[in-house]
């Protein structure tokens, strides 16, 4: 019965995708972690490629409304997919299993993957509940290249070490360093998660083995998501949608750090 859960989320992970750009794949690796079973570092890499494929699928929706920013997407995402790939590749296999302890408790990698996790996804709640930067569409966009490029290695990293497309972070930077309007940076970050996102995938696959029949199917749950959450942006304005999913998020990233500490001192 979790796992049917599980499949139905990949739905809502899409829908919250195509509505708002981002923060739906914050909850893929909750989703398979909890509800299918996944263990916490592949669920990791399978979220990117569920993520990727995903935010492809609605980025060429954006595409065809030209409200993608390709200039924007080079200098922000370069940076970003190369820190992604070398935190895929590198950082998480040389983490070890054991970290150490705290207090006595002993610390491993799942656990700090999913306390960094759900950490990051208290943070995105508070700029979602808040609500984003008011539209203006007469505003000239301007590039901060150095802060840019810089937004997108942290976000690279982040989105490698805990498996998300990072767009709850992309967004707020698209927006206030290159003064995107909203829906351009919506369009905008989907292209940059998933270049990121699947580039990414491709450092895990050197390295473990991945249950292709699972992806295919958690994945195309999600591509519908995303197609449903496309056409609800005519009706649903989705700037409405982002306090909601802010306190879902936040309650969301409270559960994981209770559950994950209350399994630590057992």
């Amino acid at each position: 019965m979790t796992q049917f859960f599980g499949f139905v989320s990949a739905i809502f992970i899409g829908v919250t995708l195509g509505l708002i750009g981002g923060g739906g794949s914050i909850l893929t690796v909750p989703s398979m972690v909890y509800l299918v079973g996944v263990d916490p570092v592949p669920a990791t890499a399978y979220s990117l490629f569920v993520v990727g494929l995903t935010a492809l699928v609605g980025s060429a929706m954006y595409m065809r409304k030209g409200l993608v920013s390709y200039r924007t997407a080079l200098v922000f995402g370069i940076p970003s997919l190369l820190a992604v790939f070398a935190t895929r590749r590198f950082l998480v296999p040389a983490i070890p299993l054991q970290i150490g302890s705290v207090g006595g408790f002993d610390i491993s990698r799942d656990l700090a993957i999913m306390l960094l996790f759900a950490t990051l996804m208290v943070a995105a709640s508070a700029s979602m509940i808040r609500g984003g930067r008011r539209e203006s569409g007469a505003e000239e966009i301007r590039y901060n290249y150095p802060a840019i490029v810089a937004q997108g290695v942290v976000v690279g990293t982040l989105s490698g070490l805990v498996g998300a497309g990072g767009g709850f972070l992309i967004i707020p930077a698209l927006a206030l360093l290159a003064r995107l309007p909203m829906k351009l940076a919506v369009g905008t970050s989907l292209l940059i998660i998933a270049t990121q996102s699947l580039i990414g995938f491709t450092g895990d696959m050197m390295q473990m083995e991945v249950n292709w029949g699972f992806l295919a199917l958690f994945s195309a749950f999600a591509v519908g998501g995303i197609l449903l959450g496309s056409w609800l942006t005519r009706f649903i304005p989705g700037a409405k949608l982002k306090p909601a999913f802010g306190w879902f998020t936040l309650a969301m990233g409270v559960y994981i750090i209770g559950k994950e500490l209350t399994q630590l001192s057992m």
